[in-house]
């Protein structure tokens, strides 16, 4: 006769073994070893398994724990290849080479820092990745800034600036999606939402960009050769049309008129492929690598020498593509798990639980927010990771308190996605050092939007503007969008 083994309640020490083993795991692995997030996640996936089996659950209660927070996460799944694929068309097409090119054209040397900020924030909201505009524009904005002698921590903070405001607020940012499906949001109700704490800190930044580029000496400026360069390369590349610009108002309507996020990329890939073959005379072939696999230079018509463009054109186009967000998927597949295994004792509720005792007021329960965001981003390394294990467990306090989810999801954007940039050791701190060339604390202070945020987030939920509070109208609104 099978002996039953009866489940015991998980007590707050044992419940928090999983999240410290996963924190410590994740701390020395990635600075000590250069370990990557996602299996260390697991690790602490197996920690709150082995906990739970020795409260007396089974390995399948685990399980089904782990794959109903997986199926809560397939919108997201499915989300993130639309997107790489969605970049993919838009780079075979000319559409985001059109935005770079005229973007760079249009430099006014007199108000060189806004225009970085206008310019950053433009590629990603298109784009929707800080990274590849970082890495494109920002490298540009960077060679302008050494050529006519102007300081690079204020350039590097407007890029920045720029680059995240984009990815915060583009419905095809990975981020974007990830902050509003894991608290079950409407991705463009949350966008919405974000203006409240978002659209604050970019009249700021234009305010001190714009004054702190007075004075410059416009009469020395001159363009530097590799700018030169790749305004031409990109020329020669591509055929540039006002009908490149329907794949984003497509994209920009469906924000504005709320439609499934979905079917808006796949309508705009769509155009973008037509535009693709009718237009720029790309073959099928190429187009299909591109959306699937990313662009590449050789996939460019016979008629354009490759040989004789820019070198930075490769780090500028190649890029997109379905299967280059694989990563992505990896990471919500190890945080998902995670939060299932936590889930299956009950142990994520009573750490939340332990978190919000005391907080008596929408000011202190937002405040804990942006500290366990804050917090889970420096430990990791990762401004993912605040969206996912955050967003899953703070989102049933909200809902408890009358607060929408859009207000978790808000936050958890202004103290995760857009904080990551300024924390020296996280991916995207070095990675910004890196591209920049200059240390993180030294474009701290320029890099306005990434910190901006959580203060208006602060000061709303004190004055209770901008919360958004549960009605019969928005609840059957989120049914309806689930």
């Amino acid at each position: 006769m099978n002996q039953v083994i009866k489940k015991k309640d998980v007590t707050f020490f044992w419940a928090i073994v999983p999240i410290i083993v996963m924190m410590i795991g994740i701390c020395t692995g990635y600075f000590l070893f250069g370990i990557r997030a996602e299996p260390l996640i697991l690790i602490g996936t197996a920690t709150a398994a082995i906990i739970a089996r020795c409260h007396g659950y089974t390995w399948d209660d685990t399980f089904k724990s782990i794959c109903d927070k997986i199926s809560e996460a397939l919108p997201v799944i499915l989300i993130v290849p639309s997107i790489g694929f969605l970049i993919g068309s838009w780079m075979v097409s000319g559409t985001i080479p059109m935005m770079i090119y005229y973007g760079l054209k249009w430099i006014n040397p007199e108000y060189f820092y806004i225009s970085a900020f206008f310019l950053g924030a433009l590629v990603s909201v298109c784009t929707g990745t800080s990274w590849g505009s970082m890495g494109t524009v920002g490298i540009a904005m960077v060679g302008v800034a050494i050529g006519q002698h102007l300081s690079l921590p204020i350039t590097a903070g407007a890029i920045i600036s720029g680059s995240w405001f984009g990815d915060k607020l583009s419905p095809v940012s990975d981020s974007t999606n990830i902050a509003a499906i894991s608290v079950g949001a409407n991705l463009y109700s949350h966008i919405a939402h974000l203006l409240w704490t978002t659209f604050p800190g970019f009249i700021i930044c234009c305010v001190v960009y714009t004054f702190v580029g007075k004075g410059l000496d416009i009469t020395s400026a001159v363009e530097p050769e590799s700018v030169t360069a790749l305004i031409s390369s990109l020329d020669k590349s591509y055929f540039f049309s006002v009908f490149l610009l329907l794949p984003p108002a497509v994209v920009l309507y469906g924000s504005v008129s709320k439609k499934p996020p979905i079917p808006t990329l796949f309508l705009s890939a769509l155009i973008s492929i037509i535009l693709a073959f009718t237009v720029q005379n790309f073959s099928l072939a190429s187009i299909g690598d591109s959306v699937v696999s990313g662009f590449k230079l050789d996939m460019l018509p016979k008629s354009v020498d490759v040989n004789s463009l820019s070198p930075d054109l490769h780090r500028l186009l190649e890029r997109g593509g379905a299967i280059s967000m694989f990563s992505t998927f990896v990471t919500i597949f190890s945080a998902f798990s995670f939060a299932g295994a936590m889930s299956a004792t009950g142990s994520l509720r009573i750490v939340i639980t332990a978190l919000t005792k005391g907080v008596t007021s929408t000011l202190m329960l937002v405040a804990t927010t942006i500290v366990t965001a804050i917090t889970i981003c420096g430990c990791t390394a990762n401004g993912t990771l605040p969206l996912l294990l955050a967003g899953d467990a703070f989102k049933e306090e909200y809902h408890k308190r009358g607060l929408t989810a859009i207000n978790l999801s808000r936050t958890l954007e202004d103290a995760g996605t857009v904080v990551e940039p300024i924390i020296p050791w996280t991916a995207s701190g070095v990675y910004c050092a890196a591209i920049t060339g200059v240390f993180t604390l030294d474009y701290l202070p320029w890099a306005i939007l990434c910190y901006s945020g959580m203060g208006f987030a602060l000061l709303w939920a004190a004055t209770g503007i901008g919360i958004a509070r549960i009605t019969p109208e928005n609840t059957q609104q989120t049914r309806e969008t689930a």
